[in-house]
């Protein structure tokens, strides 16, 4: 003699399944971008004169999604994104707008080096107002730019890695637990 399930539960497990798999898949897919970093450029200083950005951003790992916060006086500072050779020469291209709101706030979408100066005269030159970074690629991303040699790890990227570790830890604890009770 032969059981028969009810259709309903059937029907129930079916639905708990394709939720289950709903949720994994947006966790997939989600967990990058809530990891993106806030910078405050220069910190506590601010954009401001005479202060070496060079040696701020020494140490820091800059990824794909994070944002670049420039908090200056409005009217009295801006900032420009230029590139490699305007830079170099302090000077950005006429036709380039700068930002002015005096809280600038730069998503960094593209891997590679990005170039940004106050074009204020003399600001950049004379007074220290550039910054020069390299954006890796997004944590998680397939395209990662591979890691650092051992034992040559900063502590930015140290700490982030175990950040990034314990949250998709604690993704996977709550992703399987979730699991367990819809089946």
């Amino acid at each position: 003699m032969q059981a028969l399930i009810p259709t309903s539960t059937l029907n129930s497990s079916m639905a708990s399944s394709n939720i289950f798999f709903i949720i994994a898949i947006v966790t997939v897919f989600a967990i990058p971008s809530s990891l993106a970093t806030e910078f405050v450029v220069g910190d506590e200083k601010g954009w401001s004169l005479d202060f070496d950005y060079q040696a701020w951003a020494a140490g820091k790992e800059f990824r794909v999604g994070d944002k670049l916060v420039f908090r200056y006086t409005p009217g009295v500072h801006n900032v420009v994104r230029v590139s490699g050779v305007e830079f170099q020469r302090c000077e950005a291209v006429n036709n380039t707008d700068p930002l002015t709101t005096g809280n600038d706030v730069i998503t960094l979408l593209t891997p590679g080096r990005k170039w940004y100066i106050c074009s204020v005269p003399r600001h950049c030159a004379a007074r220290n107002m550039k910054l020069n970074i390299t954006v890796l690629s997004e944590v998680g991303s397939p395209f990662a730019a591979p890691g650092p040699i051992p034992g040559s790890q900063t502590p930015s990227s140290s700490t982030r890695g175990s950040a990034v570790l314990s949250f998709y830890g604690w993704i996977a604890f709550m992703v399987s637990f979730v699991g367990v009770l819809l089946v």
